[in-house]
């Protein structure tokens, strides 16, 4: 009886076999390969969703700057960097200084700054200009302007439609032109291609991935299969998929009435 009881002993003290372990491991192995990729899309939703509600709230500051200033956008001048503060760090700069943020001129309807950042852009692998703690930078500056030459200071009652006139956009560059150089749209001609600076072979092609960096399926260089967020004028905030311009009229820059 006591060698029986010793026996059953030794059988429920034997661990696991090489092989179970192997498996046990090969196991979590594709559990862990099946999830990663599914928690890093969640992730990725929820940086896009803060994005799209950051934009929103630059939406309601621009209003009121609006309401303010008989419906006039600012033409922002020299302002095409990322920089908010003088060196000391507390004193804003100039709007429309070299070097500074567009987004200085609605500073008086802004509780903080980081309203214009993107949890998406937390790398910064290299941006368009040199600039001190770009990691920094970037977080209170992740919005390009809408600075095509049709939109500069233009008052918004002249303007077409405001649900379809592009206000920013969370472009790689802090104020584009918004020509077929920088901008979404291929000048209106089917076939044609948009952001020519950043398409391979272009002076900013090492930032084409910052730009359709939302949901990107793809690792190429100049392709992601991503789509970027754009604040209306209106207020509303949409996403455009990757494109090379032919979905994108001209005349969402330009506030312009149709030609046809």
């Amino acid at each position: 009886m006591t060698t029986h009881k010793k026996s059953s002993t030794k059988q429920m003290a034997r661990g696991f076999t090489l092989i179970e372990l192997l498996v046990v491991i090969a196991i979590i192995a594709v559990l862990l390969a099946i999830l990663f990729p599914a928690m890093r899309k969640i992730k990725e939703t929820a940086r896009e969703a803060a994005c799209k509600s950051n934009l929103r709230n630059v939406g309601l500051a621009v209003q009121m700057y609006l309401d303010d200033y008989e419906r006039k956008l600012p033409n922002t001048g020299s302002a095409n960097q990322f920089l908010w503060f003088e060196s000391d760090g507390v004193t804003y700069r100039r709007p429309g200084s070299s070097g500074s943020y567009w987004g200085i001129y609605y500073k008086e309807y802004l509780k903080e700054t980081k309203i214009f950042g993107c949890p998406s852009l937390i790398r910064v692998p290299r941006l368009i200009y040199d600039v001190p703690d770009p990691s920094i930078a970037i977080q209170h500056a992740a919005f390009g302007l809408n600075h095509h030459e049709r939109a500069r200071g233009r008052n918004t009652n002249d303007i077409y439609r405001v649900s379809e006139f592009i206000f920013c956009t969370d472009h790689a560059e802090p104020r584009p032109e918004c020509g077929t150089s920088d901008g979404f749209h291929n000048g209106d001609r089917p076939g044609a291609m948009n952001l020519t600076s950043y398409r391979r072979g272009g002076s900013r092609f090492f930032s084409y991935r910052q730009i359709f960096r939302h949901n990107m399926r793809y690792g190429d260089d100049d392709r992601t299969g991503g789509r970027a967020n754009v604040l209306w004028l209106d207020g509303h905030v949409s996403s455009i998929e990757e494109t090379t311009g032919d979905d994108v009229p001209s005349r969402w820059y330009t506030g312009d009435r149709p030609t046809q």
